[in-house]
């Protein structure tokens, strides 16, 4: 076998495994999906130890598909679901609660509290975020607050906290090693982007002792081995990267000023923004891009909650298609959208509106709406939510966008690409190989232990597959962005 990269993926509904060799091609994938819990109303959950099962069990597949036991493995790269938040015993390593999914609203009257003790600009300063239940740290306070005996284990120092990579790491080598990245630290809320160090400040505001949380290293570096017994060979653990910023590494939006955007459960768009932080003006996150030897980038990044998993809605919840792929079928039965505006608000809203409490809303219905134009109205809702953060990223930035890089499942959907660049009135394009969040991890581990000698070595492998122009006219994109505006305030208004 020749030589590969091992890139583990672990998202929000399935757990990846995918083989990169050296001229970026996929070798192997395996993939498996794991229980979504909802305890309650506004509630995500997942079992930590189905996290590193179905991870574990995906990377040996990948690997018995082509036959290795570990030794021709150069590296393994690591990117995850973010914010996503486990505390565990550092002992024995048994979780203390299930993992608290980034998703999850049970925090939302605690980031109240903390917004009317007038701390989101100093909070916002440092971390670059705004305060919301959408990261970790008020999860962590959630677990050591509710879960009896729990703060007093943290306190004696007892217990370990991680992001979903800080989980698999320490899995992986036994419970040896530690650690996290840089891009994940940054989306806790408890991480200094400026010092690149945990802020003592905002730990005792919280109440977590410094004790439970990782050391915090660069994205591409040696961080560990593999201790696992059904390989013979150790595997060495050499990058680390939130999915997102996993992703606009490997669509290699290197320059300042590139932007990608990741269809997924979510919709994540990020642009890279150089060596220096730019604090949003118009509520969007500032957040670390990587950082590779003494090097930082930093990414503005808008979150959309709710894009591919409004299409699950329509499947399992109004059950009007059988599987995901029909959306773009059922939506193609119609030639517009019939006056119809989806603003899929069914875990709050995200940037650039951040209202934790929206629920959310199908506007425009009358007795000729068919399912068609539901289904349509859903993708065309998922690109104006994009939309709306690119208009809030161009200003902040201070450039009009040329080109938007797309990934993740939901853009394979070209009717939902097509609409995507009429809306923006800009190119959209999407990459040969849409694996872009585990080729991210894999180009990390390989710079670090040189199987690639640096970016122009990696740069050239990235193609396109397929590009995608304006096509509608601009008095029609008028009206549809008018009609959306409409859907927004109404949707704002109800709730």
């Amino acid at each position: 076998m020749e030589k590969c990269v091992l890139a583990l993926d672990q998202g929000t509904s399935s757990s990846r495994s995918i083989l990169f060799n050296q001229k970026g091609d996929i070798c192997a994938v395996a993939q498996r999906e794991f229980t979504q819990y909802f305890p309650t109303p506004g509630w995500v959950e997942h079992d930590p130890q189905e996290i590193w099962s179905s991870q574990r069990d995906v990377m040996l597949e990948a690997l018995r598909q082509v036959g290795s036991d570990g030794g021709d493995i150069v590296a393994l790269g690591i990117t995850n679901q973010r914010e996503t938040t486990i505390v565990w015993d550092a002992t024995t390593g048994e979780p203390v609660y299930n993992a608290i999914v980034w998703q999850d609203r049970r925090t939302c009257e605690y980031c109240d509290s903390l917004k009317e003790a007038g701390l989101v600009e100093d909070i916002r300063q440092r971390t670059g975020l705004i305060v919301d239940a959408y990261f970790s740290a008020t999860k962590i306070r959630w677990i050591l607050e509710n879960v009896p005996g729990v703060r007093e284990r943290a306190e004696r120092g007892e217990l370990r906290f991680g992001t979903v990579d800080s989980w698999l790491v320490w899995k992986l080598t036994g419970g040896k090693v530690h650690v996290t990245d840089v891009s994940n630290a940054s989306r806790t809320m408890l991480f200094n982007i400026n010092t690149l160090q945990w802020d003592d400040s905002l730990l005792q505001l919280l109440g977590i002792p410094l004790s439970m949380m990782p050391q915090v290293c660069s994205s591409s570096q040696v961080y560990g081995y593999t201790q696992l017994p059904e390989l013979r060979h150790q595997i060495v653990i050499a990058g680390i990267a939130g999915d997102q910023q996993a992703a606009l590494f490997g669509q290699m939006c290197v320059a300042p000023g590139s932007v990608k955007n990741t269809y997924g459960t979510g919709c994540f768009l990020l642009m890279n923004t150089g060596e220096h932080p730019i604090l949003s003006q118009n509520s969007l996150l500032t957040t670390v891009a990587w950082k590779i030897g003494d090097t930082v980038n930093y990414a503005l990044e808008g979150s959309i909650f709710v894009g591919g998993s409004v299409v699950q809605w329509l499947r399992d919840g109004l059950g009007i298609i059988k599987s995901s792929s029909d959306i773009e079928t059922l939506a193609a039965t119609v030639p517009d959208n019939g006056g119809i505006y989806f603003v899929p608000a069914l875990t709050g809203m995200g940037a650039p509106y951040w209202d934790p409490y929206a629920k959310g809303s199908i506007n425009g219905i009358t007795r000729g709406t068919t399912a068609g134009h539901i289904a349509r109205a859903a993708l065309e809702g998922i690109a104006f939510q994009t939309m709306d953060i690119v208009r809030a990223m161009e200003r902040d930035a201070a450039i009009s966008l040329s080109e938007l890089k797309v990934d993740g499942g939901a853009s394979c959907d070209n009717l939902l690409m097509q609409f995507q660049s009429d809306i923006l009135g800009t190119t959209v394009i999407r990459p040969k190989i849409t694996e872009t969040t585990a080729k991210g991890a894999s180009y990390l581990a390989g710079l670090a232990v040189g199987y690639w000698s640096s970016l122009n070595d990696i740069r050239q492998q990235w193609q396109a597959e397929r590009v995608f122009t304006p096509q509608a006219n601009a008095e029609e994109v008028a009206r549809l962005q008018a009609g959306w505006k409409d859907a927004i305030e109404r949707t704002i208004r109800q709730n």
